[in-house]
C-alpha cells in the first residue's frame, strides 16, 4: 500500500470532505498508536475559555479498541471526558455528571439504575409503535417523490421514538432536534447559533427539570416516569444526574440513529445491487441493519486518559496522554472484517463497535436497530426505487459521521 497523505484528524474539515478510509487503512497497518499534533485555531462559539488543545493518540485497530475499552483503570473515561478536546474546568466538572464520562464504580452503579428503563421487555413492547410512527414518517413523504432524506425521513423518527420514550409532547420535537444540532454540531459554522454548548444544555437542563417534576407527580408508561422513580440498592437517581441523563439521551437517541439511517440510504443507493438483494428478501433486515451500522459508523471517536504511564503496541504513552478511539476505522480491520471495504448486508458474523465495547456499550443499541429495521423495511417495501438524487451535504465534525442534507428521489405513491 503506498503512504496515503495523511490528513489533521483533530481537524473537522476532514470529515466534512469524506471519511478518510484510505489514510486510515495506511495507519491501521504501518502507525496503529498514531501521534496526531495538536490544531492550532480560533476556539468554536462562547467556549472562548477552554485550554489550547493538546494532540493526541489516535487508535485505528480493533483489538486495541477493545482492549483500551475494557481497561477503565489505565484508560478513564472520566479524568478527561470522553470529548476529543480538553475543556473549560466548569464545563469538564458538568460532564463528569454523565454517565459516559465516568469509571467503575460510579458508572457501575449509574448505569445499573438506567437499566431499568431499557429493559428488553420495555424496547420490545415498544416496536408496534415504532412501526406505526414509521408508517407515518413515510406517508408524509410517499407522494412527493422527492425529499430532504435527513430532514423528512433519518431525523423525523429517531425524534418522534425519543419524544415518546421520555414522555415529551411530540410537538416539542423541533425543539430537541434544535439542541442536539448545537450540541453535536458545534465545530460547523452552518449550525453554531448565537449562544454556546453551555447556554444550549442549560435550556435543556431546565426543560429537563420541568419533565421530571411532571412525571414524579404524574406517572405514565415512559422512561421519564421509569427513571425517576427507580430504585436500586437503595439508591435513586437525583434530580442532577437525572437532567444530565436526559442531554445525554437526546443526544444519543436522536444524532446517532439518525447518522445511521441517512448513512445507510446512501450505502444502499452507492451499491444497487445490495439494496436489491434487500428489496428482494427483506428477511435481510436484521444483518443489514448490522453492516449499515460497521460501515457507516456513525461516532467517530471517544476519548480516553491515560492515567499512568503505559506502552501499547510498543508506543510509549504518558499519563494524562489523551488516547483517542476511531471507530470507523476499527470497524474496517481486515483482521476482523474481510473484505472490509465491502457493503455486504449478508455479513455474519459482524461483531461491529458501532455502539462501543465493554462497560460503555450503548445502552440502546436494540433500540436503534428496531428503528434502524423498522425505516428500511417500511421504505423499501413502498418506495423501492428510492435513491440519492443530488449532492451530500456532510456535517463538519470530529464526534460524529454525519450527513446534513441528502436529496432522494423515488416513485411517488398512487
Amino acid at each position: 500500500m503506498s503512504t496515503p497523505a495523511i490528513p489533521d484528524f483533530s481537524d473537522p474539515e476532514t470529515f466534512e470532505r469524506a471519511m478518510p478510509h484510505e489514510s486510515l487503512a495506511w495507519l491501521r497497518a504501518n502507525e496503529p498508536i498514531y501521534w496526531q499534533r495538536a490544531k492550532s485555531g480560533a476556539r468554536p462559539v462562547g467556549m472562548d475559555d477552554w485550554p489550547e488543545a493538546r494532540g493526541f493518540w489516535l487508535v485505528t485497530r480493533y483489538d486495541d479498541l477493545q482492549t483500551i475499552s475494557r481497561d477503565q483503570a489505565t484508560f478513564s473515561s472520566e479524568r478527561g471526558t470522553t470529548v476529543v478536546r480538553d475543556i473549560s474546568p466548569d464545563l469538564l466538572d458538568r460532564l463528569r455528571i454523565w454517565m459516559i464520562n465516568q469509571d467503575h464504580p460510579r458508572h457501575t452503579r449509574l448505569r445499573k439504575l438506567i437499566n431499568a428503563g431499557f429493559t428488553p421487555r420495555m424496547i420490545q413492547r415498544m416496536e408496534q409503535h415504532i412501526r406505526d410512527l414509521t408508517r407515518s414518517v413515510v406517508d408524509g413523504v410517499a407522494r412527493r417523490g422527492t425529499c430532504d432524506f435527513v430532514a423528512d425521513v433519518a431525523a423525523e423518527l429517531p425524534l418522534l421514538v425519543i419524544a415518546e420514550l421520555v414522555g415529551a409532547p411530540v410537538e416539542d420535537r423541533a425543539k430537541l432536534f434544535d439542541w442536539s444540532n448545537r450540541l453535536i454540531g458545534f465545530e460547523d459554522p452552518d449550525l453554531q447559533g448565537p449562544t454556546g454548548q453551555q447556554d444550549t444544555m442549560l435550556e435543556m437542563f431546565e426543560y429537563a427539570g420541568a419533565l421530571a417534576k411532571l412525571r414524579r407527580d404524574d406517572p405514565r408508561e415512559d422512561l421519564t416516569s421509569v427513571l425517576v422513580n427507580a430504585e436500586v440498592d437503595g439508591e435513586k437517581l437525583d434530580e442532577l444526574g437525572f437532567n444530565m441523563f436526559f442531554i445525554l439521551l437526546i443526544l444519543a437517541g436522536n444524532e446517532t440513529t439518525r447518522n445511521a439511517i441517512s448513512g445507510g440510504m446512501l450505502a444502499l443507493s452507492e451499491h444497487p445491487d445490495q439494496k436489491q438483494r434487500l428489496v428482494s428478501d427483506r428477511d435481510l433486515l436484521p444483518t443489514a441493519t448490522d453492516e449499515i451500522l460497521r460501515f457507516v459508523s456513525p461516532v467517530i471517536y471517544m476519548r480516553r486518559t491515560a492515567t499512568r504511564d503505559v506502552t501499547l503496541r510498543g508506543q510509549k504513552i504518558a499519563e494524562n496522554d489523551k488516547v483517542v478511539l476511531c471507530y470507523p476505522a476499527a470497524n474496517r480491520d481486515p483482521a476482523i472484517f474481510s473484505p472490509p471495504d465491502a457493503f455486504d448486508v449478508t455479513r455474519d458474523p459482524n461483531p461491529h463497535v458501532a455502539f462501543g465495547y465493554g462497560p460503555h456499550y450503548c445502552l440502546g443499541a436494540n433500540l436503534a436497530r428496531m428503528e434502524i429495521q423498522c425505516i428500511f423495511d417500511e421504505l423499501l417495501r413502498r418506495l423501492p426505487d428510492i435513491e440519492v438524487a443530488g449532492p451530500v451535504r456532510r456535517l463538519r465534525s470530529t464526534v460524529v459521521n454525519s450527513v446534513k442534507s441528502l436529496p432522494v428521489r423515488f416513485t411517488p405513491e398512487g
